[in-house]
Order: C-alpha cells, then sequence, then structure tokens
C-alpha cells in the first residue's frame, strides 16, 4: 500500500471553508484504478492545519493518477479558488510506503 499526505495551513477562520470545499469534492479520485481511500484530516490542536489522506493499492497506481489528465484538471482548479486566502497555498506533500501493519 502506499499512502500520500498533503497538509495545508490555513487561517483558522477559513479551515471550515476549506472543508466545505472538500465535502464538496469532484470525486474523480475514487474512479482511478488503484485507488483505496479518502479522508480529510483536521488537527485537533491546530484547527487551521488540513490534511488530505489518500490511501493508494501501489506506488505505481498513485503515479499513474498524479500523471492523469483528470488529475491536472482537478488541481488547476485549486488555483482558480475565489477566496484569494485559499488559491495560494501550497501543501507540503508527503509520501510513504506502508511497510508493516
Amino acid at each position: 500500500m502506499f499512502v500520500v499526505d498533503s497538509t495545508v495551513i490555513v487561517p483558522e477562520h477559513k479551515a471550515e471553508d476549506l472543508i466545505n470545499i472538500y465535502k464538496k469534492r469532484s470525486r474523480c479520485v475514487d474512479e482511478a484504478e488503484g485507488f483505496h481511500s479518502f479522508q480529510l484530516l483536521q488537527n485537533d490542536r491546530k484547527p487551521g492545519e488540513l490534511t488530505v489522506h489518500l490511501e493508494w493499492e501501489s506506488k505505481e497506481a498513485y503515479l499513474n493518477w498524479a500523471r492523469s489528465e483528470q488529475f491536472k484538471k482537478i488541481h488547476e482548479l485549486e488555483k482558480r479558488y475565489p477566496d484569494q486566502e485559499l488559491q495560494g497555498i501550497v501543501p507540503k506533500v508527503s509520501k510513504y510506503e506502508v511497510v508493516a501493519t
């Protein structure tokens, strides 16, 4: 299994706005081959810290998604958020190979 976490830090007063964006997400990734799950995590001590947690069958499955046209379209939309405070936020991406369960 392969895990990808993308963490952003937004002003706390914008956290709920970002959560709502993800609640209405396109769900295109859900159809990707090798995709297992999506979770949006909120740090319980830092409400403005949100992490998109994706689980994949393999690194190859994730890379196929990351190179797809659907991925490009979704991430292009992020650059056009109408909210200026959310528009320029760059996530810290971490990738992990699951080595034990």
